[in-house]
C-alpha cells in the first residue's frame, strides 16, 4: 500500500534540457515589478533555457540519460520512485495475462482528498486564487501532496503567470509550460516513455497539422474579407440606386396623380358641358317642332286663301277662259270630287293589297325557298352544313357574330396542325356550343356572314370559309397591320401615342417601298391628313387601327385592304398582259413560269413554283424541273388559272425593272 500511495511522489522533474524545479514558491515582490522589468526577466529565461540546451547537447551527447537517471537519484523523492518503478515493473510483468485495473497500481492520493483539483486555470495572483488558498488552508487535505507534485505545480504557475504578464504571449507559447512538465514525466518514468511519447507525438503532429490547416487558410481568410468589403460595397450602391429609383418613381406616382386630377376636372367640366348642351337641344327640339306644328297650320291656310283667291279670279275675269264661271266653278268642284274619291280607292287598294308581292318577286322568293329545303347531304352542300332535318335559328346579334368569328380566327391561328377551314370551323363550333347545337350555329352563323356583306369581319371569314381566299390572304393582311402598327411605335420615341405628319409618311414609304406616291397620299388622307396640313402636326396613330365593337375597321386600314386587292388584280393584269393570249386560249406551264419571272425578278423559286403550283393545282411535290419535257404537256385554261391566282396571296416581291432603251 506504500509504494501504491507514493507513485505519484516518484514522478521526477528532471529533464535532459532544463534544470529540475526544487520547491518553486511563488515571490509576492514579483508583482510588484514593472512590466519591462517582467518583459526582460521572461526573455532572459527563455534565452537561458535554449543555451543550456544547445550547450547540454554538445557536451555530453552520449550521457543524457545517465545525466537523466542521475538527476532521479538526487531528488529526495526520486530513492523512493526508484524502488516504486523496481515494483511497478515486476508487478506489470506478472500482470500481463491479467485484466487491467487502475486499483492497487496508482497512488490513492486524490481519493483522500477534499475535492480539490490537481490544478485549477487560474492566475495565481487572483482573488479567486487567494480564496481558494485560504480554503485549503483551512481545510487541509486528509494526506498532504506529493512534494513533486506541488513542485511541478508550483513551476506552471510561475511559468503561466510569466506568459499572462507578457506583451507577446501567444496561445502557442502557453503551451510551452504543458509541454515541459509533460516531458519531465516523460523522462522520469522510463517505463511509460514510449506511450507517453507516442501520446506527446501524436498531439504534436495534430497541433502541426492544426497550424499547416490553419496557414492554408489564411489567404482564404483574406480573401473573404475582400469579398466580404466588396459585397457590402455592392449592398450599399444597390441601397443608393434603390432609393435614387424610388425616389424617381415617388415623383412620377405624384406627377400622374396630378394629372388624373387634371383628366378627372376635365371630365367633369366635360360633363356639365355635355348636359348643359343635352338641356338646350332639348329646348332646341321643342322649339323646333312647335315651328314645324306652326308651318304646317300657316302652309294650310296658305293653301286656302290660294283656292279662295283662284275661284274669286275666275269668277271676276270670264273672259280669259272663254267659259262660263258657274261652269268652270262647278268643274272644278267636280274635279276635286273625283279626287277625293280616287285618293280613297288608292286607300283602299294599299289597306286590302299591301301584303301581296308582285309575281316576279314571288318566284325568286320561291326558288330561294327551294335551294333552302334543298340543304341536305348534296355534294355542291358545304360540309359543315350537310344535315337533314330541321334546325333552330339561335338569333344572335351582330356583335356575337363578330367576336364568336374573332375567337375562332385566334384557335385557328394557334393551332398547330392544321385541317381544312370548314372542318375547323365545325369541330371549333362543337367544342364552343357542343355536338348537340353545334349544326344549329353553323346554319346561324353562315346565314349571317352571308348577309351582311358590308361587315369587314363577317365577309372576310366568308369568303375564306367558301374558298374564294386562302387563309394566308386573311394572315398576311393582319401582319401588315401588325408590322406597321410596330414601326409607328417605334418612330413614337416617347411613346405619347402621337407622330407628326412626317414622320407618318416617313414610316409609310419604309413600310410599302413598293407604293406610289399616289397610294401613299391616299393612305394619308385616310389617316387624317389634307392639304392645308403641315410637317409638325400631329397625328394619333393609334386611333387608326382601332375596331368598333362590331369589328369595322378605321377607314386607314379599310383603304390598306382595298389597295391590297387592287394591287393584286394589277399584278394579275400584267400577268395576263404578259402572256398575250385570250382567257379563253390555253396557257403551258413553261410559259406562265417565264411569265411571272418578267413582270416580277425579284421573284425566287420557291415562291414561283407556289403560284405555278396553285395555278396547275399541283401538288409542289409533283411540279417537273425547270426545263423538263414534261412542261410543255402541262396546259390550262387562262381564266382558270387566274382565278386560281385570285384565290391565294399573291402580290408583287420587288420593282418590274425597266425596258431597255431601243
Amino acid at each position: 500500500m506504500a509504494c501504491q500511495q507514493s507513485r505519484y511522489h516518484s514522478f521526477s522533474s528532471a529533464s535532459r534540457l532544463q534544470p529540475r524545479p526544487s520547491g518553486v514558491t511563488i515571490d509576492e515582490s514579483f508583482l510588484t515589478e514593472d512590466k519591462s522589468t517582467q518583459n526582460r526577466k521572461l526573455l532572459q529565461k527563455r534565452r537561458t533555457l535554449a543555451e543550456r540546451e544547445l550547450a547540454s547537447a554538445h557536451r555530453h551527447p552520449s550521457r543524457a540519460a545517465q545525466h537523466s537517471a542521475a538527476d532521479v537519484t538526487s531528488h529526495p523523492s526520486h530513492q523512493h520512485t526508484r524502488h516504486c518503478a523496481t515494483y511497478w515493473d515486476g508487478h506489470t510483468r506478472s500482470a500481463k495475462t491479467g485484466q487491467f485495473s487502475m486499483g492497487g497500481h496508482l497512488s490513492p492520493w486524490p481519493t483522500y482528498t477534499s475535492g480539490q483539483t490537481i490544478l485549477q486555470n487560474r492566475k495565481p495572483c487572483s482573488d479567486d486564487y487567494q480564496k481558494r488558498v485560504g480554503n485549503c488552508q483551512q481545510h487541509p487535505f486528509r494526506t498532504a501532496k506529493p512534494r513533486y507534485l506541488e513542485e511541478l505545480e508550483n513551476y506552471l504557475r510561475k511559468e503561466l503567470l510569466l506568459l499572462d504578464l507578457g506583451t507577446d504571449s501567444t496561445q502557442e507559447l502557453r503551451l510551452q509550460p504543458y509541454r515541459e512538465i509533460f516531458e519531465f514525466f516523460i523522462e522520469d518514468f522510463k517505463t511509460y516513455k514510449p506511450l507517453l511519447s507516442s501520446i506527446k507525438n501524436a498531439y504534436e503532429g495534430m497541433l502541426a497539422h492544426q497550424r499547416e490547416k490553419i496557414r492554408a487558410l489564411e489567404p482564404l481568410k483574406a480573401k473573404l474579407v475582400t469579398v466580404n468589403e466588396d459585397c457590402n460595397e455592392r449592398i450599399l450602391a444597390m441601397k443608393a440606386e434603390e432609393k435614387h429609383e424610388i425616389s424617381l418613381l415617388k415623383k412620377e406616382k405624384m406627377n400622374l396623380l396630378k394629372i388624373i386630377d387634371k383628366k378627372n376636372e376635365e371630365k367633369i367640366s366635360l360633363q356639365s358641358e355635355v348636359t348643359k348642351l343635352r338641356k338646350n337641344l332639348a329646348e332646341e327640339y321643342l322649339h323646333y317642332l312647335s315651328e314645324r306644328d306652326a308651318r304646317k297650320i300657316l302652309i294650310a291656310d296658305l293653301n286656302e286663301l290660294r283656292y279662295q283667291r283662284e275661284d274669286i279670279s275666275l269668277a271676276q275675269s270670264p273672259g280669259i277662259w272663254g267659259e262660263d264661271p258657274v261652269k268652270l266653278t262647278l268643274a272644278l268642284k267636280m274635279t276635286r270630287q273625283d279626287l277625293t274619291r280616287t285618293q280613297m280607292e288608292l286607300n283602299t287598294m294599299k289597306a286590302n293589297f299591301g301584303d301581296v308581292v308582285p309575281r316576279r318577286d314571288f318566284e325568286m322568293q320561291e326558288k330561294t325557298n327551294k335551294d333552302l329545303q334543298e340543304q341536305g347531304y348534296g355534294e355542291a352542300i358545304p360540309a359543315f352544313l350537310r344535315f337533314d332535318g330541321l334546325v333552330e335559328n339561335k338569333k344572335p346579334s351582330k356583335k356575337d357574330v363578330v367576336n364568336l368569328l374573332k375567337d375562332a380566327w385566334k384557335e385557328r391561328l394557334a393551332e398547330e396542325q392544321k385541317e381544312t377551314f370548314p372542318d375547323f370551323f365545325f369541330n371549333f363550333l362543337e367544342h364552343r356550343f357542343g355536338p348537340s347545337d353545334a349544326m344549329a350555329w353553323a346554319y346561324t352563323i353562315f346565314e349571317n356572314i352571308k348577309i351582311f356583306h358590308s361587315n369587314e369581319v363577317m365577309s372576310q371569314f366568308y369568303a375564306v370559309l367558301m374558298g374564294k381566299w386562302s387563309e394566308n390572304v386573311y394572315v398576311t393582311q393582319k401582319e401588315t397591320v401588325a408590322q406597321l402598327l410596330k414601326e409607328m411605335t417605334n418612330a413614337d420615341s416617347q411613346n405619347e401615342g402621337l407622330l407628326t405628319m412626317e414622320q407618318f409618311n416617313t414610316v409609310l414609304k419604309s413600310t410599302f417601298p413598293l407604293k406610289t406616291e399616289e397610294q401613299i397620299q391616299e393612305l394619308m388622307e385616310a389617316g387624317g391628313w389634307h392639304p392645308s396640313s403641315s410637317n409638325a402636326d400631329l397625328l394619333n396613330y393609334r386611333s387608326l387601327f382601332m375596331e368598333d365593337e362590331e369589328g369595322q375597321s378605321e377607314p386607314f386600314v379599310q383603304k390598306l385592304w382595298e389597295q391590297y386587292m387592287d394591287e393584286k388584280d394589277e399584278y394579275l393584269q400584267q400577268l395576263k398582259q404578259e402572256l398575250g393570249i385570250e382567257l379563253h386560249e390555253e396557257v403551258t406551264l413553261p410559259k406562265l413560269r417565264g411569265a411571272l419571272m418578267t413582270i416580277d425578278p425579284s421573284l425566287d423559286k420557291q415562291t414561283v413554283n407556289t403560284y405555278v403550283s396553285q395555278a396547275f393545282q399541283l401538288p409542289e411535290s409533283e411540279m417537273p424541273e425547270e426545263g423538263d419535257e414534261k412542261e410543255e404537256g402541262m396546259v390550262e385554261i387562262l381564266q382558270t388559272a387566274l382565278e386560281r391566282l385570285q384565290v391565294i396571296d399573291i402580290r408583287r416581291v420587288g420593282p418590274r425593272e425597266p425596258e431597255p432603251a431601243s
